[in-house]
Formats: C-alpha cells, structure tokens, sequence
C-alpha cells in the first residue's frame, strides 16, 4: 500500500478535476489578474516540464485558459521538501522558457503565451526567500533603471500555506481538505492531525454529489495513511470511531485501509516502538530516493562520481540531502558538498 512520493499524488489527482483548480484560482489570485482571466477556457495540460531527477521534490501542472481574450496558461509549482528552494525563481524561469519553446516548435509562431507562475509550498520551514528572479542577480537593485530593463526579472506567486489560518482557507470542500491537510501533514502532534482528519469528513458532507464525496475521501485517507504522523493503535481505533460518527459513509473505506495497514504490519511496528523503529522506516523510502536524486543531479554536472561519494551521499538524512539540491545550482566542483560529509 506505501504510495513512492505520496505528496505526489495526492497534488494531482486533486487538481487535475478542472473544478478544484478553478476553485483555487478564483479564491487565491489577485484580483488584477482575476479581472482578465476567463475561467471558463480552463484546462488541464497533460504536459510536466520538471527534470525526472527533481520529481522527488517538486510536482507541476499546467492550465491552459484565456488571459486578457488571449491564450494563456496558469502554471503551478508544488514544493514538498522540508524547506524552501533557494533557486525556485530560477528553475520557474527554466520551465517556462520550457513552456514557450514548446508552444514555438508546435505552432511556428513567434509570439508567445502569458504564463502565470504560482508555487504552492508546504514545508515545516517558512518560506523566507523573495519571490522575484531581480533578487537573485547579484547587485539588480543598484543599477540604473535604464539598464535593469536590459536584464531579465519577473516574480511569481507564493502560497505558503505553513502560515495559512483555518480561516483563510477558502474555497469548496476538496479544496479546503488539501490545503488543510498539506498545511498539518508533518505536525508530530497527533491530535492536530486527527482534527484535519475529523475536518476533512465533515467537509465532505457539504458535496453534493455524494459519490464523488466517497471517491475523494478514499484517495484523501490513502494520503493519510502514506504521509501522515504513524498513529498508534488507540488513535487509529479513534480515529476510525470519529469517522462512523461523522461520515458514516466513509467508515467502511478505512475500515478497509486500517486493516490493509494490519496485514502490513502497521500495528505491529506500532508496538515496537513508535519513536525509532517507525519513523526511520516511513524516512527510509524518502532518504533513498533523495540520495538517488543527488547522484543523478551530480553525475550530470560533474560526470561520474567516485565510489566514496556515492556511499557517503547514502549516508546522509532527508533535510541534508534536500540542502545538497539545492545548493548543486551554486556548485563549482564536488569538494563544495564534501562539507555535508562530516
């Protein structure tokens, strides 16, 4: 049952219904931008324009909609690491250069789209970095204004939602359940998460298509369990009672996860000791994917790495790891990691 990169997958099987998207643009976007935007032309895009090796991080989706009565597109960056990118404007940049290459090798057009960037981010740290590509450059904001023109900026829009209040999360029931549960998903305190947990069914009351109230709460309770703080055997026994309680209709569906978990071993890593044994093994999938990462993103940089490196990188933690990605945007040879060796 262990979803690879749960965060994932939950991200997209949520915006890909058009309905949440738009949900989120109409609560979320500026309303300059709103006023231009017809949100009837919204459509999902099937193409990703993320390196492979940057998946374990970083999720994308494209809409393509009419801005100011002319094609358009909306582009969302989902950061799920543990902390903010340095080089997150930079990389934007990249893909939508991505975008409009794409769009001049289609058509044969030289003129192209309004890209509209968004990065959505839901780490345990706040999001501290500025959020233009004129910040970045060394010195931009001391040279004259007549030269900046010459020099590539732009900024996007940030949605930390860390910093979000249950009452500024807006918007219809699938959508409030994904931001409330990204916003608590690495909380420790269990009690906090279960109250996303008993907030997500009663959100979902308010569908009125019940069946697709069922389906979401199916795909919604698979990301608990995959991402989620390990439970104990009470909480979970808690948590399946508050569930028949307040959403009758979804008690059969994790009855049937929880017992899946059982069969697992989920219980029975439980009663081995919740603090060690169970949170290195749900780290354990993560940390190897992320060294894997790093060796890829090295080895195109800097061709093959040598044997000590690749075993010292498997030795490193998640939060070590993701420090090295971003900082290979900075490096000048391999001695600029070894740091992170010691």
């Amino acid at each position: 049952m262990k979803i690879q990169n749960p965060h994932d997958k939950f991200f997209k099987e949520t915006f890909s219904n058009v309905e949440v998207a738009r949900d989120f643009i109409e609560n979320y976007l500026p309303e300059s931008i709103l006023k231009i935007i017809d949100l009837e032309t919204l459509e999902l895009q099937k193409d990703s324009f993320i390196n492979e090796e940057l998946q374990e991080v970083f999720s994308d989706m494209l809409f393509q909609v009419a801005i100011n009565k002319q094609e358009g597109y909306v582009y969302f960056l989902f950061e799920h690491k543990s902390y903010p990118s340095k080089g997150v404007a930079f990389q934007l940049l990249n893909y939508m250069v991505r975008i409009w290459e794409q769009k001049i090798k289609k058509e044969l057009d030289q003129k192209i789209p309004v890209v509209i960037p968004l990065v959505v981010y839901h780490g345990k740290d706040k999001w501290k970095i500025k959020t233009s590509l004129g910040e970045m450059i060394r010195g931009y904001e001391e040279l004259p204004e007549d030269v900046r023109r010459f020099i590539p900026n732009y900024q996007y829009l940030l949605y930390d939602l860390s910093t979000f209040s249950d009452e500024e999360i807006k918007g219809e029931a699938r959508l409030r359940i994904l931001l409330s549960v990204f916003r608590d998903i690495f909380k420790s305190n269990s009690d906090a998460f279960l109250k996303v947990v008993f907030y997500a069914t009663q959100a979902l009351d308010e569908l009125e298509d019940q069946e697709t109230g069922i389906e979401y709460f199916e795909t919604f309770m698979r990301y608990v369990f995959n991402a989620g703080p390990q439970l104990t055997k009470d909480e979970l026994k808690k948590m399946i009672h508050q569930i028949d309680v307040n959403y009758p209709k979804g008690s059969e569906i994790t009855m049937t996860l929880a017992e899946v978990l059982r069969k697992e071993g989920y219980e029975d890593g439980i009663e081995q000791g919740r603090e060690e044994g169970i949170e290195k093994g749900i780290e354990k999938g993560e940390t190897k994917a992320l060294a894997k990462t790093v060796m890829k993103l090295l080895t195109k940089k800097f061709g093959v790495l040598p044997v000590d490196y690749r075993e010292k990188i498997g030795q490193l933690d998640v939060i070590t790891l993701e420090m090295i990605i971003d900082e290979i945007w900075d490096c000048d040879s391999l001695v600029t990691i070894e740091k992170y060796f010691i």
